[in-house]
Formats: structure tokens, sequence, C-alpha cells
């Protein structure tokens, strides 16, 4: 098996240097002949008509093969190949370009690629780029890729941003290969449809939403104005009207290191701004059960802050704490050391919008209806899970009853008493955290 496959790569190989010697050839032939028709050109006047659509028909094919020339060196490169990593996808132009992406974060390890952990978002994203040779290499840096917003494992979102350096179907310009230009050029008409391109190849939990050209000094986690969360949850027996004026009492700027998981060493300022907090019910519902969300927007957040937030207000709906606790926890002076309490879960966060000035995102009809018809028959597939669910737990129903056992592991399983968030064990300030990292420092 190992040899058959040695003989196939040595036979497209073969194939592949064939193809580039013959364009090679003809590449050769047409500027000979080009030179030739300049030549006839500067001698007669009365000819230069005709001469021009010759001249500007060889250019054309010239520059056509020229093209082909760089695809077939780039396919037939191999893995092997030791010699300078020149990819024919580096000759063509290439615009910096922001793409609106969603995705379900359930199966991944967050969105960022970082943690070594796979599969993540971005990961599963460079590896369709790659694919279809909207890049030729995974290079951050070379390629000035930024990102909004890094979601932890699980967290879902409907608008992250991204923001790199795409292949271009924009002509080269004064010899340069990358457009630099406003952010509308007119040859945008005839732009690569990005989302349709990317989406065939991505996972079905990821799809590009749609593009936007940027200017170069664009950066998606530092041009962004605002950040919009959303975090459902079900209704149960909650007070909601507490946790109103809980959220409430978060609007404006306050400083959050009671309501996130610090990292001391890369974050040393903790006030941030919140300019919205709605709570409001959703359309979906189950038996008596309604789904609702907590909404809430921002310039930028702290780690887990959301999670945290909503952890608070539910200890606040089920009437474990009243919404001063929110006031006390805000107070960092009276409050300096964050009391331990467990983070609401990340699977119904989700990061809906991101605003920017300047973008506007688009993609082609045909893109739109694809994606359209994607979201549509995922939507079909989870509500048939659903179906599935509610069918398992109608069988529930029917399974006998029998509270035997129950009197002899009831003691084990006693309901834990609540300790109020107050009276808690508390973490390290910043101000110990800063000091330890310090101290370890200068050992």
């Amino acid at each position: 098996m190992d040899l058959a496959n040695s003989d196939s790569d040595v036979d497209l190989i073969s194939s592949l240097q064939a193809q580039l010697h013959s364009l090679q050839k003809r590449v050769k032939e047409l500027e000979s002949e080009k030179a030739k028709l300049s030549l006839l050109l500067s001698n007669c006047h009365c000819q230069k008509g005709q001469e021009n659509v010759n001249a500007s028909a060889v250019a054309e094919e010239l520059e056509e093969l020229k093209i082909e020339g760089d695809l077939a060196t780039y396919k037939g490169r191999t893995k092997k190949d030791s010699g300078p990593q020149t990819s024919g996808v580096r000759q063509f132009p290439r615009r910096y370009v922001a793409l609106k992406v969603m995705y379900l974060g359930q199966r991944f390890y967050g969105f960022a690629s970082e943690a070594h952990m796979d599969p993540t978002v971005e990961s599963e994203i460079f590896r369709a780029l790659k694919k279809t040779n909207l890049i030729d290499r995974v290079d951050k840096k070379e390629l000035q890729y930024s990102r909004c917003g890094r979601t932890d494992k699980g967290v879902s979102s409907t608008g992250q941003v991204i923001a790199l350096f795409l292949r271009s179907n924009l002509k080269q310009t004064r010899g340069n290969t990358e457009y630099a230009g406003d952010i509308w050029p007119e040859e945008s008409c005839g732009e690569m449809d990005y989302v349709g391109i990317i989406n065939k190849v991505l996972p079905k939990d990821i799809q590009v939403m749609g593009w936007s050209p940027a200017p170069v000094d664009f950066s998606a986690r530092f041009s962004c104005l605002s950040r919009q969360y959303k975090y459902f949850f079900w209704r149960d027996n909650l007070n909601i009207m507490a946790m109103e004026t809980a959220g409430k009492k978060f609007l404006g700027e306050h400083d959050f290191r009671n309501f996130c998981k610090m990292d001391a060493i890369n974050v040393h300022n903790f006030r941030r701004c919140i300019t919205l907090f709605e709570i409001s019910r959703c359309s979906e519902s189950f038996e008596d059960n309604e789904l609702w969300a907590i909404k809430i927007k921002g310039s930028a957040f702290l780690w887990h802050q959301i999670r945290c937030m909503a952890a608070l207000l539910f200890l606040i709906g089920e009437g474990l704490e009243t919404p001063n606790v929110i006031d006390l926890l805000l107070d960092t002076e009276k409050t300096t050391r964050k009391p331990q309490y467990t983070m609401a879960a990340e699977i119904p966060l989700v990061l809906q919008s991101c605003e920017f000035e300047g973008l506007r995102f688009i993609c082609s009809s045909g893109a739109k209806q694809a994606l359209a018809e994607h979201l549509k028959k995922e939507c079909l597939n989870y509500k048939l899970q659903a179906a599935i669910y509610d069918e398992a737990l109608q069988s529930c129903s029917l399974i006998e009853t029998d509270d035997s056992l129950l009197n002899t592991v009831r003691l084990k399983h006693r309901k834990a008493v609540y300790v109020p968030i107050m009276s808690r064990p508390t973490e390290p300030s910043y101000e110990e955290r800063r000091a330890k990292f310090s101290t370890a420092g200068k050992t």
C-alpha cells in the first residue's frame, strides 16, 4: 500500500512538472511575440489599432499563463520539500478582511487556539482558510490576525469578528500585492465570495456570516466599540423582578474585580462600563417553563465576568441573596477580597454581537441562501433531538418506583445549608496575588 501511494505521488509530481515546463515554454514564446509586436507598433502607425488588439490579447494570455504557472508550482510542492517554502498564493494580491463568525461552542475548547487543546473554533477556521488557499500558511503575525474576543470552552457566538489578510481578486496596483486603500474600492464588486468559499469546508457548527473590507490599521479587538452577550435560562421559580433590580446596579462604570476570574499578571485595571442590562422572555417554552435571557452590553469584559454576574443574579432570583449584595461586591474598598462562589454554566452564554465603526458585513445572495438553509436545517435537527428527549421523558413516567432503599441512603444526601455570599471564605486580593508573583520572580 505504501509503495502504491509512493508511485502515485511520483506520477502526480511528474505530471505537474511536465505541465509547468509546458507553461514556462509558452510564456517564453509569448514574451518573444510580444516583443516583436512592440517593434512593429513603433514602426507602423497605420496598423496601430489592430496591433493594439493583438498586443492586448497576448498580454492577457501571458498573465493567465503566469498565474497558472504559480498555481502549478504551489500544488506541485510536497511536504517533503526541504527548499525555501515559497507559495504560489503569496504571488496573488491580498486584502485586509474582517469576517463575522457564528459557532456553537459545546464541542470546542474555547475560541482561541493558544491553549494547545483541540478542537478550538480558531483552529477550525484556519484549517478552512488554508484548505481553500485563501492563506498560504498559519502565521498570525504575518497575516496581521486579530479577534474580537476569546470566548471560553462551551461558549457560543453569533457575532464573533476576526480580521486578517486573505487572497483577493483585486488587481495589483503599482507593483503592490496588498490593497491598503479606501474601505470600499470600486473593484469590490468583483471580489471573491469569501462566505461561500469558506463555509463549504467549515464544520457544520461553525459558519461565516459575512465579510467586510477593513483598513490595514483595523484591529478586531481594539477597534471594537462594544460587545453584547446573552445568557439564556429557564425561569422555573426565579424572581425576575428581583433579578432586574439587582442587574440595573451593574449599569455604568464600576470595578468588577469581585465579578471575574482574576488575571493579576495581565490585567491591572478592573474597571469596565456596562451600557445595557435587560431581562426578557424568549419565544421558546417547555411544558409550563419559559425560556428567558439576560442581555448585557459593554465596551469590554473581564475573564468570566458575564458568568459571575449571572451566578449572583440567579442566587438573588432564588431568594438566597438580596439585590444589595451587588452593591457590597461593587464596593471594592469595603469588599477587598472576592467571596468564593460558583459561576454560572458556560453552555447558555452567547457572544451575540460586536460593534465597529465603518464596517459593513456582506455576502453574495447565493452564500446567504446557503447559510440560511444550513442554519434552518440545524435548527430542525436540534428540534428532532428535543423530540427524542421528550419521548424519553414520557417513557420515564412508565417506570415503576421502589422507595424501599431510600431510607438507608437518605441521611447521606442531606441538603447543604446555604452560606450567604458575604459570609464565605474569600480569594486572595489583587494586591496579594501581585505580591506573590513578585516574590516568585525574585526567587
